[in-house]
């Protein structure tokens, strides 16, 4: 009898989704970078319990038209690449296609998306591997992506969760340093209804700095511009007295 068995989608996806998210701070990275690379220049984080009750990211990018919602959450299903030839040229953040299937997977999913050249857009609605809705609807121009009860189809995987506020602290984190990489995007984070980060999207890393870590911490950077050949270097450093663990 053969011993080999060929695993059915279902069954793979959820293997997937175990590699891609172990927590909901791994939900919020994979949408984040999405919504990046969809040229957004606002981006909302809505979070509650941790991120394991709801996540909900809002942005005001390109977004897609109602073919491309359901081919989104297919495993290996991109608009980043089409050949092999596009992965030594690649300049998003993601580009494999596995995060959205992964996430839906596991989760109460629902994707809401309109083009700025559309007159409105459409919302789909998943359950794990079951789509229970796809239709027209009125929405802003961008993508809103809601998850919730994360690992509600796998309880064993919810059980190594830490708690909600441990969670949301990771998610926090995350957010505070992918808003400092790009000071050109306004990002909101909101846990729990109360607004824990926001920032102007000025283009200013001093700013985005400031919005992040404070008045304090942002009057004590000292800022560097230093060109080596090829190489330009431009940022800003910190006295050592100002220096974190954990940043």
């Amino acid at each position: 009898m053969a011993r080999i068995n060929l695993l059915d989608t279902q069954t793979s996806n959820l293997i997937a989704a175990g590699e891609v998210v172990e927590r909901p701070a791994n939900v919020v990275k994979e949408l984040l970078e999405n919504a990046i690379d969809a040229e957004s220049t606002a981006i909302v984080c809505e979070i509650a319990g941790g991120g394991i009750d709801m996540i909900r990211i809002t942005d005001n990018g390109i977004g897609m038209e109602k073919e491309d919602l359901p081919l989104s959450v297919r495993r290996h299903a991109t608009s980043k690449i089409k050949t092999a030839e596009d992965l030594s040229a690649i300049e998003t953040l993601g580009f494999r296609g596995e995060a959205l299937a992964a996430i839906s997977s596991t989760s109460r999913f629902t994707m809401l998306s309109k083009r700025r050249e559309d007159e409105m857009g459409h919302q789909m609605v998943l359950e794990g591997e079951e789509m229970l809705s796809l239709e027209e609807c009125g929405c802003a121009d961008g993508t809103t992506v809601i998850v919730q009860d994360l690992f509600f189809n796998q309880p064993a995987r919810k059980k190594f969760l830490k708690r909600p506020q441990t969670e949301g602290s990771a998610i926090l984190q995350y957010l505070q340093r992918i808003a400092v990489s790009h000071p050109e995007i306004a990002f909101k984070f909101i846990a729990d209804g109360n607004i824990k980060m926001q920032t102007i999207g000025n283009g200013k890393l001093k700013d985005a700095v400031y919005s992040v870590y404070g008045s304090e911490f942002s009057a004590s950077l000292v800022e560097c511009d230093h060109t080596i050949g090829d190489f330009h270097i431009h940022g800003f450093i910190t006295r050592p007295e100002m220096a974190r663990s954990n940043h």
